[in-house]
């Protein structure tokens, strides 16, 4: 079965970093680009980043350029989102997905290119 699993969420204060961990299972993740994605309360879900399937690219939305880090090691089936000067508009459930129907393939930050997704885990920032 496949599933992919988010964690390292947390209540952070403003300038503070998080690293969020996916871990993917039932599947060989190294196949498959993954983005990150994210939603806050009232708000539709928003693209924050993505890697290719070899790692080769990224892609940043702006509001997260310059702060945020997407990597992903493939021999562990993990992809991580390193973010840092957070800022209290980043508060919201970040999701991470993979695009199983787009193997070898680079990303896009757009929902409608993946088709598996995580449960989420929440980020607060607040002081």
């Amino acid at each position: 079965q496949l599933q992919l699993v988010e964690s390292g969420g947390g209540l952070v204060q403003p300038g503070g970093s998080l690293r969020l961990s996916c871990a993917a299972s039932g599947f060989i993740l190294d196949y498959y680009p993954i983005g990150w994605f994210r939603q806050a309360p009232g708000k539709e879900r928003e693209g924050v980043s993505c890697i290719s399937y070899s790692g080769g690219s990224t892609n940043y939305a702006d509001s997260v350029k310059g702060r945020f880090t997407i990597s992903r090691d493939n021999a562990n089936n993990m992809v991580y989102l390193q973010m840092n000067s957070l800022k209290p508009e980043d508060t919201a459930v970040y999701y991470c997905a993979a695009a199983i129907k787009s193997p070898f393939s680079s990303c896009q930050i757009v929902t409608g290119a993946y088709d598996y997704w995580g449960q989420g885990t929440q980020v607060t920032v607040s002081s």
